[in-house]
């Protein structure tokens, strides 16, 4: 197998690798107001970090993974967001980058680059972070800072 990470993709496609696609065909994760794919167990708090392709699946292999396909596509795994009244994902960041359709990046980034932005750079977004599921899972503090600073610097 290769290993394909999400900060890098083919040549002809340079942007990126479509991992978000990916996890939507492959897990029980459904779309989020943060443009996150959310799981009913972990939340917000699952990553992508690489994937594998392999050149070969058998037969056995395929039916394998279009079972495991259909059960997570299944009715009984609706988003946990459908039934999250309050949404405090999308009122509590302080850039406004988020209204549920899209993602306001170039906004966000320009808050992190201000003073007001260093809350965020050091707690992580705090969208994020007022996602109500499996809240016992967010990242510590230093593992967000970290992240935020890599989302920071590849935005200018």
């Amino acid at each position: 197998g290769q290993a394909l990470y999400p900060f890098s993709g083919p040549p002809e496609q340079p942007a990126y690798h479509p991992f978000q696609k990916w996890a939507a065909r492959s897990e029980a994760v459904r779309p989020s107001p943060l443009m996150l794919r959310i799981h009913p167990q972990h939340g917000l708090w699952h990553a992508y970090r690489f994937a594998l392709i392999f050149s070969h699946l058998d037969a056995a292999d395929r039916a394998d993974l279009r079972a495991q396909q259909d059960q997570q596509q299944s009715p009984e795994q609706e988003s946990p967001c459908l039934r999250c009244v309050a949404q405090p994902c999308l009122t509590s960041c302080p850039a406004d980058a988020f209204d549920g359709q899209s993602f306001a990046v170039a906004a966000c980034a320009s808050h992190l680059r201000t003073p007001a932005g260093q809350s965020c750079m050091q707690g992580g977004c705090m969208a994020r972070n007022a996602c109500p599921v499996a809240a016992g899972l967010r990242y510590a503090p230093a593992q967000a800072a970290f992240h935020m600073a890599a989302f920071a610097r590849a935005r200018g």
